[in-house]
């Protein structure tokens, strides 16, 4: 897996290389003990998929520069600030396998570093006129609330069709990723169409990416891995389940929805929810959904000049549904 990230950073290995140096100066302050939660949010990152989108949609367009650089930094201020909220309103101890930040430091701490987090981006596109970026990331952040508090509404009663679900995921995540992509075109270009390209193309990805996200939950073979069951645990609807539970009689229907709501912290109930899941389809679905938002973004990813970095883009989707976690 590192060796295939590793092959998708090629082209933009030394704009990351700066941009960790960079997200880090983005972060400080003259308050120490910010200083040591910044501190511990950086050494705890992740793959960096999202500067990797912003980067090579900014070099498949033109040559990167700082107005690329504070476009990234400004995704990943206001996501992570996003990230410690939800750990927060989650009552969550662990993020990434490391502890989070309320976990250490608790609530009303956290909560301050969200807002701080969020703030230094603000300043970072204010200071430097980036109002276009701004406009680009502020929105996908409204839009990730509004999926989150739509998920919410639903999750209440269970209801969630379809629509509502593509709805959902979205707001909540491919927004984000549709974000980074239309900022590293904005920071590049001025090209209107091109912006809008690289914004389709994060869209269908982003929803390509959490379709394999929910599969997770139902691993029933090499392409999924094993099942977690951990979305029937929180009593989420996703793409398999809502495909299952529409072929199912009333009375399958009513059993399954039942146990979501009243047993799914019993291991062999949930396994009955993810044996229910197979045997109706609902992965083979999922997976037949996925690949077409896959192509969908490749369709949009080759209206693009065709160079290294468009190759790494696509290799970035292909990556996205073919991980193990």
């Amino acid at each position: 897996m590192s060796a295939e990230i590793d092959s998708i950073k090629e082209p933009i290995n030394q704009h990351i290389a700066e941009f960790e140096g960079k997200f880090k100066l983005a972060m400080k302050s003259t308050v120490p003990l910010l200083d040591k939660i910044t501190a511990y949010i950086v050494k705890r990152k992740g793959k960096q998929i999202r500067p990797m989108f912003t980067f090579l949609t900014a070099q498949c367009l033109g040559s990167v520069n700082e107005s690329t650089h504070r476009a990234a930094a400004l995704i990943e201020l206001l996501h992570t600030a996003t990230l410690v909220h939800d750990d927060v309103v989650d009552d969550s101890n662990e993020r990434r396998g490391f502890l989070s930040v309320n976990a250490i430091w608790k609530n009303k701490i956290a909560v301050l570093i969200g807002d701080f987090l969020l703030s230094k981006g603000l300043l970072l596109s204010l200071d430097n006129d980036d109002f276009h970026l701004l406009k680009i990331v502020s929105s996908a952040v409204k839009e990730m609330s509004e999926g989150e508090l739509l998920q919410i509404e639903k999750a209440r009663r269970l209801d969630i069709n379809e629509d509502v679900y593509f709805d959902i995921i979205t707001k909540k995540t491919a927004t984000l990723i549709a974000a980074c992509c239309a900022a590293g075109a904005a920071s590049v270009t001025n090209n209107q169409e091109q912006i809008a390209i690289a914004k389709n193309f994060g869209t269908y990805t982003g929803i390509a990416f959490q379709i394999k996200d929910d599969l997770f939950d139902f691993g029933s073979d090499d392409n999924i891995g094993k099942p977690t069951g951990i979305d029937i645990k929180e009593k989420k609807m996703t793409l398999p389940l809502i495909y299952s539970l529409n072929q199912a009689s009333w009375n399958e229907k009513r059993k399954i929805i039942n146990i979501i709501k009243n047993h799914n912290k019993e291991t062999p109930k949930v396994q009955e929810v993810i044996n229910f899941v197979i045997n109706k389809g609902g992965v083979r679905y999922a997976n037949q959904i996925m690949n077409e938002y896959k192509v969908k973004a490749i369709n949009e990813l080759y209206k693009l000049p065709q160079n290294p970095s468009r190759s790494s883009l696509e290799k970035l989707i292909n990556y996205a549904i073919s991980r193990k976690k």
